[in-house]
């Protein structure tokens, strides 16, 4: 596709008007830099097939960390109507739930600096990690059900957490029209013991501390201080959502072919949210939402349990949960469209809610300055905690970046990295990195990765979020 295409209609903000197939047009957030690497990767393409899908309202979204992916781009968003739209797992992803929870621990970077060896050692040995790892807890069929249904509020009743942590998750931790039944055998089999495991890939548990702080109000008000500990738990759904996904595939394709939905690229298999393709996907998604709320609840149980070990008393026992917000999922709210609310069915793929000041689902703590958004970036740069704007209430249904976003694939990464030792390169960074896989190190490399100070840029620039503070690595675990 060609770069031409795109006009800059306001600041950080690009357009390709609709033509042909499209119903709306594709609008991307980036900068210049971004705007000619997004081209390069093909991204705008596939948000230009997303906007012939039928039912789309406003436009086919993109973030500044927008990437190829599977039918949708990373970073795509999009909105479709109840009634006349459609709902696609190429718009949610392999890695239903995938998404991160920010915690605080009651202590300066001063304070933690001599026992973060043993701390990450700890998260280590306390979180299982790694491709098809299980050995957190063992469910039998009649408690997977109860966590597909009731997700993080599941593991606060078996003693993961408190109930306090669940006021501080998007949906509070659950949504409530998951339907087991819909769940095939072999995801069933896949869930059974992986709550409470790290997995691998971009998957990360990661320390580090408030590195700047830029709104002291907001900051203030998320209970972040300059110097101060934070742990960031990176993870979804593991081998259940994968499952999921993969079971509904075939289909949607056939569905799509059903119900005359012509399609630019077969990886946006889909069918009518009304549908009955529709609903047994949306069921079968939603509770492997519920799963990844639930798995990440126990890994913040466990590593509460592992800063008590390390740090002892008061200290180790007082973890707080920020926020913990989902990147890959599609759910029902209410925006406005044209000056009337409408209920949307809104695809954020590798996209990060960001609800205003005054929204009624930003938690009462913070209903004052908007939502917490977290955006990680890789294990040897800095992540960042934004929140969210009317503006993005306005133009993005309420959604921004997710994180850096790839820059390269994993194939040419490992090229890239090899012959280095990556692990000493952080070191002499001052960051730790326990890992269970050399080719993840090398994978997920920090040159595999957009400069996420460049992608906050673009969501700053774009008025779709406003940064709170910068947080910066001192140990990092990777399955």
């Amino acid at each position: 596709m060609e770069r031409n295409l795109a006009q800059p209609i306001a600041a950080g903000v690009w357009e390709i008007p609709a033509c042909g197939a499209m119903r709306v047009p594709a609008r991307l957030y980036a900068t210049e830099e971004l705007i000619d690497r997004a081209f390069a990767d093909n991204a705008p393409e596939q948000a230009v097939n997303v906007a012939t899908l039928p039912g789309i309202v406003g436009a086919s979204l993109a973030m500044p960390d927008m990437h190829w992916g599977y039918g949708f781009p990373i970073g795509g968003v999009a909105a479709f109507d109840p009634d006349q739209g459609i709902v696609s797992p190429g718009g949610v992803g392999y890695d239903i739930n995938c998404g991160v929870r920010l915690m605080t621990a009651p202590m300066q970077l001063a304070d933690a600096s001599s026992r973060l060896r043993k701390l990450i050692n700890g998260l280590y040995d306390n979180v299982p990690s790694g491709v098809g790892t299980g050995g957190g807890v063992y469910l039998d069929e009649r408690e997977l059900r109860e966590v597909l249904t009731d997700g993080a509020r599941w593991a606060v009743r078996k003693g993961y957490g408190t109930k306090e942590d669940l006021e501080c998750i998007e949906e509070r931790g659950r949504l409530p029209d998951a339907n087991p039944d819909f769940v095939g055998p072999r995801a069933m089999a896949r869930g059974r013991d992986q709550i409470g495991t790290l997995g691998s890939g971009n998957h990360f548990l990661e320390v580090a501390y408030v590195d700047e702080v830029f709104d002291p109000v907001a900051a203030a008000a998320f209970g972040l201080a300059q110097g101060q500990i934070t742990i960031m738990i990176h993870c979804g759904s593991r081998g259940f959502g994968h499952q999921v996904c993969d079971d509904s595939l075939p289909l949607m394709s056939k569905a799509a072919a059903k119900y005359g939905i012509e399609l630019p690229d077969r990886q946006l298999g889909c069918a009518p949210i009304s549908s009955p393709e529709g609903q047994r996907y949306l069921g079968a998604m939603q509770a492997a939402v519920n799963y990844a709320f639930a798995n990440r609840q126990v890994i913040a149980h466990a590593v509460r349990k592992t800063f008590l070990d390390v740090f002892g008393g008061g200290k180790g026992s007082a973890l707080r949960t920020v926020y913990e917000v989902a990147h890959n999922i599609a759910k029902f709210e209410n925006h406005l469209v044209d000056g009337e609310e409408k209920r949307l069915c809104v695809h954020r793929k590798g996209a990060t809610r960001a609800f205003p000041a005054g929204h009624p689902d930003v938690p009462k703590a913070y209903r004052e300055v908007g939502q917490p958004v977290l955006v990680p970036g890789d294990m040897g740069t800095s992540s960042y905690v934004l929140v969210g704007t009317d503006k993005a209430m306005r133009e993005t249904f309420g959604s921004t970046c997710h994180g850096a976003g790839r820059a390269m694939s994993r194939h040419a990464a490992l090229r890239k990295a090899e012959g280095r030792d990556i692990v000493a390169e952080l070191a002499a960074q001052d960051i730790l990195l326990r890992a269970r896989s050399p080719r993840s190190v090398g994978e997920e490399m920090p040159e595999a990765y957009k400069d996420v100070s460049t992608v906050v840029d673009a969501c700053v620039q774009s008025g779709i979020a406003r940064p709170v503070v910068r947080l910066r690595p001192v140990a990092c675990m990777k399955g």
